[in-house]
């Protein structure tokens, strides 16, 4: 009889792994133009005006696929269409190695990637190193008692951002993870409710609108952030709003988790979303044709970190949890941490040092990884029951930080994605001398936050002004020393281009009565110099 359970088991798993994951990408989206005439068709009006506050244009990437490509996919033998990403123009699909391969023939699909590299045409197969799965890297008073939490807020000066309102108040977190069951009734999580702080979610595991279900992790994780229990815990982001995703599956890994993360990724863009916290980590799978070895840690080979970039390129932020394989034989970061633009953080203990189960860097092409730590040895959470506890794993460094760069930003609303990740690595301890255990070290955002106000102060004393603002009939362009011309962009609420002109010392006043009334952005660029600010259309 056991003889016979074993067999059958056998049959189960190879009757399992005859289906392969792969990816179809389309070669075009022909229906494009209608969302670039109607943005707002795909994209919410904040996430439009976080693009306009960036100077990022609208492009292919942002509109829809097209239907009739993704129904005729849908249709075809032995297929199933598991996720869609408008990114990449691509769909994540299952079938068995003949079905899928069938589909290159389709003249809309531009090239197929199979999840086991070993079966694409260009791939190479890899012997794969055996290590263990990294699953999931475990307005106010404005002074707080925070209780046993203080050290790890205090450690990166964040009391000192919330001292100032600097609480997380007006930016929008979206949280990635496996599920944040109880979150609707814990008293931790009160003062979100309360507040109206949680503005939605999605399971994308099992296609259901209730997220507060699945394994605890992501209820953990919330709470680092968004937590609030007077005298034992309060998050590093408090009066943030949050969107919770479930992206990861807790009772399979397979590279479809990979691609829901892509999609809750693409509906953050979507609502508007800054900040994407995601304390997940993949390098090994159920079917080890599909894991990762050491050389895929590129920031280009695994799916989910190619959409952290993708994220990065729309103006959000995706703080990323570096691991918890430290002191494993696999000891890398892992996908998405190894991405160019995720701020992947490492773990340090209550008093600073390397936290030695926190996954190293750097990536496999020599980048510094992690890029900054936090506390995540002997961090402070809340349970699923509301009861404050204590446990380790970059799962809650990773929170912790994603929390402060909330607060950093709303501190500095007129900064890019960009400017706001380069303050926090140049604050931190070991910014001049990075290593593979810390990165730059642990940041300091108070001093982040007053380097970046110095430097505002500094720079308005030699900027471009224009005036009158509001603006009735025309603009005049004043000039500081050392320019002699510039070239001057309006865009609209939605990101459009709506006027343009060249302007110099000698010729700085143009019209704008060919634009309605309203509120503007504007850009003044000169061949090394950029600038950007609001004007209003009397």
């Amino acid at each position: 009889m056991k003889r016979i359970l074993f067999l059958w088991v056998i049959l189960i798993s190879l009757q399992a792994f005859s289906q392969e994951d792969a990816w179809v990408y389309f070669n075009a989206k022909p229906n494009a133009q209608a969302f670039f005439n109607n943005p707002l068709s795909e994209l919410s009006q904040r996430s439009l005006d976080r693009r306009v506050v960036q100077n990022i244009a609208l492009d292919i990437h942002d509109a829809p696929m097209h239907q009739p490509y993704i129904d005729q996919i849908a249709a075809s033998n032995g297929i199933a269409v598991m996720a869609k990403s408008k990114w990449f123009n691509a769909l994540h699909i299952q079938g068995s190695f003949e079905d899928i391969s069938a589909l290159s023939v389709l003249p809309f699909v531009d090239h197929l990637d199979f999840a086991n590299r070993a079966l694409n045409a260009a791939g190479k197969s890899t012997i794969v190193q055996k290590h263990k799965k990294n699953k999931k890297s475990l307005r106010s008073a404005a002074v707080f008692n925070y209780g046993n939490s203080a050290n790890q807020i205090q450690m990166l000066n964040g009391h000192l951002l919330h001292q100032q309102d600097y609480t997380g108040s007006g930016k929008i977190i979206a949280v990635m993870d496996g599920g944040f069951p109880n979150v609707d009734n814990a008293s931790t999580f009160s003062r979100l409710r309360n507040n109206n702080l949680i503005l939605g979610g999605y399971d994308y595991v099992n296609r259901s609108p209730d997220f507060y279900t699945g394994i605890s992790h992501g209820t953990m994780v919330l709470s680092t952030m968004g937590g609030f229990k007077d005298g034992e815990l309060v998050g590093t982001a408090p009066d943030a709003a949050y969107y919770l995703f479930i992206t990861e599956d807790g009772n399979n890994e397979w590279p479809l988790e990979l691609s829901l993360w892509v999609e809750a990724a693409e509906e953050a863009d979507r609502l508007g979303v800054d900040v994407l916290n995601t304390s997940l980590g993949y390098t090994e799978f159920d079917n080890p044709n599909y894991n990762f070895t050491y050389e895929d840690m590129n920031g280009t080979t695994a799916f989910i970190s190619k959409g952290v970039d993708m994220a990065f390129s729309r103006g959000m932020i995706s703080v990323n949890s570096a691991g918890n394989s430290g002191n494993d034989d696999w000891q890398y970061i892992s996908a998405p941490a190894d991405a160019v633009h995720a701020l992947t953080i490492g773990a340090v203990n209550a008093a600073g040092n390397y936290a030695t189960f926190s996954s190293q860097g750097p990536s496999f092409d020599g980048r510094v990884k992690p890029d900054v730590v936090a506390q995540g040895q002997q961090a402070v959470f809340s349970n699923t029951n509301g009861n404050i506890t204590t446990g380790n794993g970059t799962s809650f460094s990773g929170p912790i930080m994603a929390g402060m760069v909330a607060c950093l930003w709303q501190a500095l609303p007129t900064k890019t994605n960009a400017e706001i990740v380069q303050l926090i690595k140049e604050s931190a301890h070991l910014f001049a001398t990075p290593n593979e255990e810390l990165g730059y070290g642990i940041p300091d955002f108070n001093l982040a936050l007053n380097t970046a106000l110095l430097t505002t102060e500094s720079a308005s004393k030699n900027k471009f002004s224009i005036f009158p603002n509001p603006a009735k009939e025309s603009i005049t362009v004043a000039f500081p020393s050392g320019f002699d011309s510039a070239d001057v962009s309006i865009y609209n609420t939605l990101g459009q281009l709506v006027l343009q002109r060249k302007v110099s010392n000698q010729n700085a006043t143009f019209t704008v009565n060919e634009i309605n009334s309203g509120m503007y952005l504007y850009t003044i660029q000169t061949q090394n110099y950029w600038q950007s600010g609001k004007i209003s259309k009397q």
